[in-house]
């Protein structure tokens, strides 16, 4: 079982989404277990429950202070060996690569970035890497942490109901998804391509893949510079 534990200044933020569809099933096989810890409630300051301070060398904003994230790691993690990420703009761009890679680890510390970041110290002594789903800016990183729960989860074996949808998914050999189609085949005088009604099994495959490539050349051509289509 993969165990993710959370660190944020808003659990409430994630029942809505770890309680639901696909993680929710997840959860209820025993294929992953998901912790939300408050950082707050590893606050010295007991009144105020105070987590950030003003960053020395003047500048604008909030620092994330180490000692709640120090004592919060290192209480969640106790003996046991765990991965912790800390997700932020300035981190490493997430892949389906990586995804994939995190389904191998069996335990895995997020925290949830905000205000300017994170003191340096927790970052150079307690953080194995630093992830970002995109060259933008949230308010929090309370969205990417459930991006990352729900990517890695969907690849763990046993959690989708056919394994094979991930076979032929968006990314897979760096190409894009192709478009797909349902019944009826004639709707409102779009037709479904013959091809897919052929039963021609070769053809279909054949036809899905150069239709995944010529999106990707126009979305994504960048993936193609990865090996993709050859």
């Amino acid at each position: 079982m993969l165990r993710f534990d959370i660190i944020t200044i808003f659990p409430d933020m994630f029942a809505p989404v770890l309680n639901e569809s696909i993680i929710k099933r997840a959860q209820e096989k025993k294929k992953v277990a998901i912790h939300v810890h408050d950082l707050r409630d590893y606050s010295e300051d007991k009144k105020h429950r105070k987590v950030d301070d003003r960053p020395f060398g003047g500048g604008p904003g909030m620092v994330m202070s180490p000692q709640p994230l120090f004592d919060a790691i290192k209480a969640i993690r106790g003996r046991r060996k765990a991965r912790v990420i800390y997700t932020s703009p300035a981190g490493v761009p997430f892949t389906q690569i990586h995804a994939k890679r995190l389904t191998k680890v069996k335990n895995l510390i997020i925290i949830c970035g905000h205000y300017e970041g994170i003191d340096e110290r927790i970052r150079e002594v307690l953080v194995d890497e630093e992830i970002s789903v995109g060259d933008y800016v949230l308010t929090g990183g309370e969205l990417p942490a459930m991006v990352l729960v729900d990517a890695v989860t969907r690849l763990l074996p046993g959690v989708l109901g056919k394994e094979e949808s991930l076979i032929h998914e968006s990314f897979e050999g760096n190409l894009l998804e192709g478009p797909q189609y349902t019944r009826p085949a004639n709707f409102r005088g779009k037709k479904v391509p013959d091809v897919l009604l052929s039963g021609n099994h070769k053809a279909i495959d054949k036809w899905r893949k150069s239709q995944a490539l010529a999106k990707t050349k126009t979305v994504r051509p960048d993936l193609l510079d990865k090996g993709a289509g050859k």
